[in-house]
């Protein structure tokens, strides 16, 4: 049935600008040499020149490059994944002090084969960040890892500075859209993860045009704000084959400048909303007070250091 509709026309606003400068280029060559693997390949995001042409940033993806789950909007690999790598955290860590990042993001597949849903790897790698770069601030997007209490706090113990879980699509195209996952479990990590450290913020995503409607992106925001989730991200919908969903809806950028104004009211401390915007887009805006203390400390040493250089 759904093959048998016309595929909307793609619109202006979401044509993407290409920028492979040397940034671009370095950056892919040294997560080759690493090893490592990014959601901005595996997923295909449309931000992916202007993150690593111009902001000379990248989410690491961790876990390896197999999810378990096929989730229909999804463009990362999906099958039996790799025995896990626990020399991972490492290379990541040595690669954002080579890169020189102020803010990182770790992502990783989802990992249903493992008993701990991966969180002692994703937990090693924020150690091994803050081992190697201790001014960084570490944003982690984790799958729900089975809900499993024992599993998130093994994750929050490690203290990110965010802790990043996409809630992704409105309670009624759950089922649909997402494989394995359930919008209450979700609702429930981010909850979970803010009664263990109420001082880190939480965030969550949401994608549009799948067809939820605007009432129900307006519930979605409710039941974010009900659970205590701290920061929103509001974005288009690309479909990345035509095995994936199809898209129902292009959303104008009016639409997304009025969702930011209803998500702000609402009491977001923050709100990333527009077309080509992902759950990791400027992400090194939205840490809080505490972490961009630190940042700042870590940048004034850097000058320090440099100047008696």
């Amino acid at each position: 049935m759904e093959n048998k509709k016309e595929h909307i026309r793609k619109p202006d606003w979401l044509k993407i600008k290409l920028n492979t400068n040397e940034n671009y280029t370095d950056l892919k060559k040294m997560m080759r040499e690493k090893n490592l693997h990014t959601v901005c390949e595996e997923a295909r995001c449309p931000n992916i020149h202007e993150c690593w042409g111009e902001r000379r940033t990248a989410t690491f993806m961790i876990l390896g490059d197999t999810c378990t789950r096929a989730c229909r909007f999804c463009a990362v690999k999906t099958g039996l994944p790799t025995e896990l790598d626990l020399a991972e955290p490492e290379r990541v860590a040595d690669s954002v002090v080579l890169m020189n990042l102020k803010h990182v993001v770790v992502t990783a597949v989802a990992r249903d084969d493992q008993k701990d849903g991966g969180s002692a790897v994703f937990a090693e790698t924020i150690r091994a960040i803050r081992r190697k770069n201790p001014f960084a601030t570490v944003e982690v997007l984790p799958s729900d890892m089975g809900g499993d209490y024992d599993n998130i706090k093994r994750l929050m113990d490690a203290k990110p500075d965010i802790l990043n879980h996409n809630i992704e699509t409105v309670r009624r195209m759950t089922p649909r859209v997402r494989a394995r996952a359930t919008y209450d479990r979700s609702l429930e990590l981010l909850r979970r993860a803010k009664e263990m450290y109420p001082e880190i913020p939480t965030k969550s995503s949401i994608m549009l045009g799948v067809g939820e409607t605007w009432e129900e992106i307006i519930e979605t925001m409710d039941d974010l704000r009900a659970n205590q989730v701290d920061i929103m991200s509001i974005g288009q919908y690309l479909q990345p084959s035509k095995k994936h969903l199809t898209v129902q809806k292009y959303y104008t950028p009016k639409e997304f400048k009025e969702l930011f104004e209803i998500a702000m009211s609402k009491g977001f401390s923050h709100c990333q909303s527009g077309p080509l915007v992902r759950s990791s887009y400027h992400a090194d805006e939205q840490v809080n007070a505490a972490a961009k203390e630190r940042q700042r400390k870590g940048e004034e040493l850097l000058e320090s250091l440099t100047v008696k250089g």
